[in-house]
């Protein structure tokens, strides 16, 4: 089920460059079949250079409200995605793709902002992979030294920010629909009992699936009406946010959410190459203290407007 965002269109006056991409949209039934035809979208970006041929493509994000947050009867949602709130998101632009090994590399060569930046982090070898075992703090520094180079404001999304771009005007608890295929997203696709718990491999109707125990290289499966690729599964995805357990008091202006929340644990979204399916939704919500990491945890980037 898809809704129509109020849309604000994306300002692109801040930057030097804005071209147009096209892509294929999924969509899939609850049994995970394909639903045809495809959809053909297209989205602005531009294009961030990081030296020695490394570049960054920020897609637009248009503005709108979305409701954010699971609903009561979306399959294996928890408590702490209540109670679904409107929340009203202004236009921005983010990374296509997670940050890369080599997009990571090219950053932490520039001059120190706060503190050091480890350039070969990640357990899962290659350029185009996503870089993983990213503390909240290293990913916080990413950022400072990309706006230091470009005069841009780069940072991490907001949670709000995060769900509204991964739902692309969706409903569903996948962009692409009801459920997940190991066909759409890098996850878990196999059956999984861990400390006596069963995790199933496959998400409420839908199939079982491979399960590749590694990342996969950025782009290599279906993008979401937004332009927005790997936002299930890969790796998951350092926001702004201090951990709430649920969203009562929480801000409707997409703004990150610090008040009442516990500075030592950060927001992930997204899920990753381990996560069973259910920790892939667009909803689902995961934390860690700002000072863990693990092959599994990557990053994000978005940028607001140019500095004056």
């Amino acid at each position: 089920m898809t809704c129509t965002p109020q849309v604000q269109t994306t300002t692109v006056k801040d930057v030097e460059s804005v071209n147009l991409f096209e892509f294929e949209i999924v969509t899939v039934n609850a049994q995970g079949q394909r639903i045809k035809p495809s959809l053909q979208g297209h989205a602005e970006f531009f294009t961030e250079s990081l030296g020695n041929g490394v570049v960054l493509e920020m897609v637009a994000i248009p503005g709108g409200t979305f409701l954010m947050g699971s609903p009561e009867d979306e399959p294996e949602r928890v408590s702490s995605e209540s109670p679904q709130h409107n929340v009203t998101i202004q236009p921005f632009f983010m990374g296509k793709f997670p940050v890369t090994q080599s997009q990571w590399q090219a950053v932490a060569a520039l001059d120190k902002v706060n503190i050091d930046l480890n350039p070969d982090l990640s357990t899962f070898k290659g350029a185009n992979r996503p870089v993983e075992y990213v503390f909240w703090d290293d990913a916080v520094e990413f950022c400072a030294r990309l706006s230091n180079k470009t005069g841009k404001i780069y940072r991490l999304p907001t949670e709000a920010e995060w769900e509204y771009a991964c739902r692309a005007g969706t409903t569903t608890p996948f962009y692409f629909g009801e459920t997940i295929t190991t066909d759409l997203a890098n996850y878990r696709g196999t059956d999984w009992n861990y400390h006596r718990t069963f995790y199933p491999g496959n998400y409420a109707q839908g199939p079982k699936g491979e399960f590749p125990e590694q990342t996969t290289d950025v782009g290599k499966f279906p993008a979401n009406s937004f332009g927005l690729f790997d936002m299930h599964g890969n790796v998951c995805e350092w926001c702004q946010d201090e951990w709430h357990e649920n969203y009562n008091g929480a801000p409707t202006n997409g703004s990150a959410w610090f008040v009442g929340g516990d500075d030592k644990y950060r927001l992930l979204r997204g899920g990753s190459w381990s996560s069973v399916p259910r920790n892939c939704r667009s909803a689902d919500r995961l934390y860690l203290a700002r000072v863990d990491s693990y092959d599994f945890v990557g990053l994000r980037v978005v940028v607001v407007r140019r500095r004056t």
